[in-house]
């Protein structure tokens, strides 16, 4: 089957006149930012206790309606994803590891009691979104149209229980730069006063409420100079969890070794899809790769004796950031000087060239679709 060709799918298609012109869609890709312009499309799957997953539709992108008594308004129940497509050199589109956010995606519909979604119907959605939307593809490096999928709970019951009804769409958004400063050093905040997640709770899902609960610390990390929050855990209060919405990479010179360390998975750390990329990349690259608890003590002191050169951090929408410099209720510190470093940078351009087809993809990272 050729790439340009659609195979069959599973979603009924309202295709409306189209609305937008390509000058203005061409308007409207300059400098997109993340996550402020969308395509004209979007994905909408019922789901139904009695009747299970039903027919998915592509229909134009507008709102949606919902009763005010709405389980997810009351209750929470909302899990998302994000992943990209990108442009390759001769003109297709491919996505990253789609499959890898539909597993993640139905882990995250597990904690929260809600349905999974069959990981082909996931990635049926996003191939079926994303031929439709294939102008949308931005073509220069760096930029992808990143794809949103979510789930919310509809029944309209104020009984607090699993709801019934749920509704799965699937938006996109051409993006540009994460950081509208573009890949400088970012300075952090450590968080003292509040947590992201704990034992037990919902940190290894990407559910509305653990973004909802994180922007009062986002909000004091800009009070205080900084662009993003580190998360300490909370049980001790010392171990560097995440960045943000972001997973964090140390870089460590040990026996005469570059040494990838992330902080190990406890159940209250999101397992991003980037942060196991650049580990798997990393060692393809010579590198070695392991998780680990790091304490900001031990930060400090790696820091200082040499054995730490760098500290950034990754995620699908910002690829990798690197930190410059850290700063606490207790003082700050400066990381390779307030500099980007060497290794971020190095995986971040094979990331990137390998995403947008410019590196031979040996891991078959990427899903052609047209």
């Amino acid at each position: 089957m050729s790439p340009l060709t659609a195979p069959p799918t599973n979603l009924d298609i309202q295709l409306a006149k189209e609305s937008i012109s390509p000058a203005e869609r061409a308007k409207r890709m300059q400098n997109p930012g993340f996550g402020k312009v969308f395509t004209e499309y979007m994905v909408v799957i019922p789901y139904n206790e009695d009747t299970g997953w039903g027919r998915g539709t592509l229909k134009p992108y507008g709102p949606i309606s919902l009763d005010p008594a709405a389980s997810v308004l009351h209750y929470g129940q909302a899990i998302f994803e994000g992943f990209k497509a990108y442009r390759q050199p001769d003109g297709h589109v491919k996505t990253f590891r789609p499959e890898a956010n539909a597993n993640r995606f139905n882990a995250s519909a597990r904690r929260l009691a809600m349905p999974e979604l069959p990981v082909e119907r996931f990635v049926e959605a996003a191939d079926t979104l994303i031929r439709q939307e294939r102008d949308w593809v931005p073509s220069a490096i760096g930029e992808s149209l990143y794809i949103r999928p979510f789930m919310i709970a509809t029944e309209a019951a104020l009984g607090v229980k699993p709801s019934h009804e749920y509704l799965f769409l699937m938006i996109a958004s051409p993006s540009g730069a994460y950081f509208a400063q573009g890949v400088k050093p970012v300075t952090v905040w450590i968080s003292e006063n509040y947590v992201r997640a704990a034992p037990g709770g919902t940190g290894s899902a990407k559910c509305a409420g653990n973004y909802a609960a994180s922007l009062i610390a986002q909000k004091e990390a800009k009070e205080e100079g900084c662009d993003q929050v580190v998360w300490l855990d909370a049980v001790h209060r010392r171990y560097v969890e995440e960045m943000g919405g972001m997973n964090i990479f140390f870089v460590y010179q040990e026996e005469g070794k570059t040494v990838l360390v992330t902080p190990q998975l406890t159940g209250t750390l999101l397992p991003g899809i980037t942060r196991i990329t650049l580990m798997e990349l990393g060692k393809s690259l010579g590198f070695a790769a392991e998780e680990r608890r790091i304490s900001v003590e031990d930060w400090q002191a790696a820091l200082q004796d040499g054995r730490m050169t760098e500290a950034f951090a990754c995620g699908t929408a910002a690829v990798i950031t690197p930190i410059g410099t850290v700063k606490s209720n207790h003082g700050q510190w400066i990381i390779n000087k307030g500099e980007s470093g060497p290794v971020a940078m190095q995986l971040r351009k094979a990331l990137l060239d390998l995403q947008h087809g410019l590196a031979p993809d040996t891991h078959h990272w990427l899903h052609e679709i047209c």
